[in-house]
């Protein structure tokens, strides 16, 4: 019997030492390629870059896995008892891995049984930085050597902030810090016993606990963490059992623009942001940004350029419904399937029940709850037909009419309603999406940030930035920068230029240009072509001058890049967008001195690095430690000088008159402010433009098809644009310290006619006070540039009585 069992002892050490020499030989193999776990000490996530308006407030967010980095210090302990009672209880006493329920996974997978998990904290560190998820033997051992590798080279503080940081926890939320903004919008410290327990329960399966999908099982795999958490200690059973009593309280966060109607501007930064360091930084690198953008600006600018855009349209008449539904049953899950336009929440989607000729019944579309479910409650309205009158009148091609709202909508038609009067109130009002389009920029003159942004009429209905992306003909609105040419070259705002018709021959080709209207006044001051637009001043000016300075003056400007010296050219018969001719404008306003216009103050990088800053200005003695009876700071202005500051002045004053007696006449008026400005319709009025200023603020916009096509008669930039203005303006300063154009130190104010720019007496009828550099001032005798048109001198006589005059009283220099 001795020898016996001596004969299985041996057998037996034999196989052990056999199986221990196997065992050896496996692990050798599967740690000869193992990872190396030292990369966790360099550990960058990828993380979300976050775009921030100027006041803080978060615009939008862009991530491939929407992370925010969050150190294990910052962390709750409330949030870290949620996660070990969940995942790993012993965490802070294993060496790396739970034996039990390794052996258990492993008996299980020899006896053919499912592959079982059991992972520590610490393994899945492993397993999701440095391995693959395959269910695999071999993986399960290299994680398990991994893990105690790991324990032995890092901390349990960083072990679990690796992972707390790295976890997904669904609707492409990673890490706790992201997964709290995006299920609760909430930060992590903020978070409730029920709502740490309830993202502690989602690494083991995020699909299998959607708070919307599977609801009930998401409370009952929370109430298990909170069980979990009063067992271990954490928290005490009085309030474990309130915590299962509250509802989830998911308020799913929306991944978009996070900031009201800044869709355009964030999306334009975004843009740039790839331009200028790539997608890879943008999706993963975790920037911080601060935009320019003032959030109250930018609701006044959409505002005004909706309100412009809706008058024009519905003066158009009537596009039909958005769509047809039957309205027989049960309307709502129909009503509640037609897209509607997100980011105009003054509008909602209604089907027309019921039309008599008195008024129009109305169902509103009904919400949906964030699984996609339709609320049950069905909300009914009125449309009555003084408040759809203008729908009246269809803008299709045969341009039907109706007298009442029979004959405009029918049943099942789904159209946009506003409400009118407060929450509560069933009347609405019939609107319908424009087709005319339009965009409006608003920047401070003195460092060219972009306040407010508005690419269009909505987001939702057209991605295409029209104050930046759209190549658009300025019109006349490019004429001021012509004049500035002239002036800054001798001209000066007194100049006498014939405005008469004129022929180009080129090539073969006969250009004859016109004024807007067809008429023309002979003989005028440049300030005269300047307020009452005059294309044919313009021509004869920009041909006398020389179409090179003009070019040149438009590049310096930034209005074109190449400017062609074509005398088209000097009518804004070339492309460009909103944002290049505010930005030139802003060169005019600020004294002449040159800008970069910026949608971006500040970038930081993940660990607060300044990576960019637009203010380039050098302040000296701004960072002095304290006060000691010095000066103050001087900030040195070392940007270039692009335009005289007194010829600056002397187109600001001619701006001053396109509103109080040119083209804009009337339609601007901020309450005595000081305000310049420029109407601009192209050929065919096809676009219209105004672009104006203050002493502190620029804004400028047009309106327009995307295709280009004629507005209609009377469409022009002081009928359709300059109102825009006026009432975004009055909106955007009135909060402002009120200021004044200041007149440049050296420059003479003389009495000049109007007309004849000569001298004249102050008070006398039809005089100005003009602005003249040191050195000219107003002509002795009428002299006219550009008498060498098509016209006649019999001609100029009949068509301008102040050319006859200085005829008869033998005036020199007329012809």
């Amino acid at each position: 019997m001795v020898r016996l069992l001596g004969y299985f002892f041996g057998i037996a050490c034999v196989g052990f030492l056999g199986a221990a020499a196997v065992v050896a030989v496996y692990l050798g193999s599967v740690t000869k390629d193992l990872p190396d776990y030292a990369v966790l000490s360099s550990y960058e996530p990828p993380v979300t870059t976050r775009v921030h308006a100027g006041n803080g407030a978060l615009m939008a967010e862009y991530a491939k896995q929407r992370r925010l980095f969050l150190p294990i210090q910052a962390v709750p302990d409330r949030v870290k008892a949620a996660f070990l009672s969940a995942e790993d209880k012993n965490f802070y006493q294993h060496p790396g891995i739970d034996i039990t329920g390794f052996m258990r996974a492993v008996v299980a997978y020899l006896t053919g049984g499912p592959t079982q998990g059991g992972s520590t904290i610490t393994q899945q560190v492993a397993k999701n930085f440095l391995l693959s998820s395959e269910q695999t033997m071999e993986r399960k051992a290299k994680e398990a050597i991994l893990s105690f590798r790991i324990e032995q080279a890092y901390s349990k503080d960083k072990i679990l902030e690796l992972y707390l940081n790295e976890i997904f926890f669904g609707l492409n939320s990673y890490g706790v810090a992201s997964a709290s903004l995006t299920y609760f919008n909430k930060s992590v410290s903020e978070l409730t016993i029920a709502e740490a327990a309830y993202l502690a329960s989602l690494p083991k399966g995020p699909a299998n606990y959607h708070p919307f999908r599977h609801p009930d099982a998401a409370v009952t795999r929370r109430n298990w963490v909170i069980d979990r958490m009063v067992e271990n200690g954490y928290v005490s059973q009085s309030d474990g059992e309130d915590a299962k009593k509250q509802p989830l309280g998911v308020t799913a966060r929306n991944s978009g623009s996070s900031l009201f109607a800044s869709d355009y501007f964030a999306e334009a930064v975004r843009r740039q942001l790839i331009d200028q360091y790539g997608e890879k930084a943008l999706y993963e690198g975790g920037l911080s940004v601060r935009t320019s953008l003032d959030p109250q600006m930018q609701l006044e600018a959409r505002k005004a350029l909706q309100d412009g855009l809706i008058t024009y349209d519905e003066r158009r008449g009537f596009h039909g419904p958005i769509k047809q539904i039957s309205t027989s049953g049960d309307w709502g899950p129909a009503l509640a399937e037609v897209p509607a336009l997100s980011d105009v929440p003054e509008w909602r989607l209604a089907v027309v029940l019921a039309v008599s000729n008195e008024a129009v019944d109305i169902g509103l579309q009904p919400p949906k709850d964030g699984g996609g479910k339709v609320a049950a409650a069905r909300e009914r309205g009125t449309i009555a037909a003084k408040d759809m009158q203008w729908a009246f009148r269809s803008a299709g091609g045969d341009r039907k009419t109706t007298k009442s709202p029979v004959g405009a909508v029918s049943a099942g038609d789904v159209v946009y309603v506003e409400r009118l009067g407060g929450d509560g109130s069933t009347s609405y009002r019939l609107r319908q999406p424009p087709k005319v389009q339009g965009g409006l920029v608003a920047m401070d003159p003195k460092t060219g940030r972009v306040l407010a942004m508005v690419g269009g009429f909505s987001y939702a209905q057209s991605e295409f930035n029209r104050a930046t992306q759209a190549m658009r003909q300025p019109g006349s609105s490019f004429k001021p920068f012509v004049y500035a040419a002239a002036m800054d070259n001798g001209y000066t705002p007194a100049s006498v230029i014939m405005d008469a018709p004129i022929e180009i021959v080129s090539g073969g080709q006969v250009w004859k240009p016109e004024n807007y209207g067809g008429e023309f006044g002979g003989p005028s001051t440049l300030r005269s072509g300047i307020e009452n637009s005059r294309n044919l001043m313009t021509v004869r000016l920009a041909n006398d001058l020389g179409m090179n300075i003009v070019a040149e003056y438009a590049e310096r400007f930034g209005i074109y890049d190449k400017m062609p010296p074509l005398l088209a050219m000097s009518l804004g018969s070339g492309e460009t967008t909103v944002l290049r001719m505010v930005s030139a404008y802003s060169v005019i306003a600020n004294g002449g001195k040159q800008i970069k216009p910026t949608l971006i103050d500040r970038i930081q990088d993940r660990y607060g690095k300044t990576i960019f800053r637009h203010e380039e200005r050098l302040c000296e003695g701004c960072n002095a430690g304290d006060w000691q009876s010095q000066d103050e700071p001087n900030i040195v202005d070392n940007r270039e000088q692009v335009l005289d500051p007194m010829t600056s002045y002397q187109i600001t004053s001619m701006m001053q008159g396109v509103i109080q007696r040119g083209t804009a006449a009337g339609k601007v008026d901020l309450s005595g402010r000081d305000v310049a400005g420029k109407t601009g319709t192209t050929n065919d009025e096809k676009d219209a433009w105004f672009v104006g200023f203050t002493p502190d603020l620029v804004a400028g916009l047009y309106m327009g098809f995307d295709t280009p096509a004629p507005l209609g008669r009377g469409g022009t930039g002081g009928v359709l644009s300059a109102p825009i203005f006026n009432e975004f303006m009055q909106a955007a300063v009135k909060d402002m310290p009120e200021s004044k154009f200041v007149v440049p130190a050296g420059m003479n104010m003389i009495a000049i006619n109007r007309k004849t720019g000569m001298a004249a007496v102050d008070g006398d009828p039809g005089t100005i006070i003009e602005a003249f550099k040191p050195g000219t001032g107003p002509a002795d005798s009428l002299s006219v540039i550009g008498m060498d048109g098509t016209m006649a001198p019999e001609e100029i006589l009949r068509t301008s009585p102040q050319a006859n005059q200085a005829v008869q009283t033998n005036t020199p220099g007329l012809f």
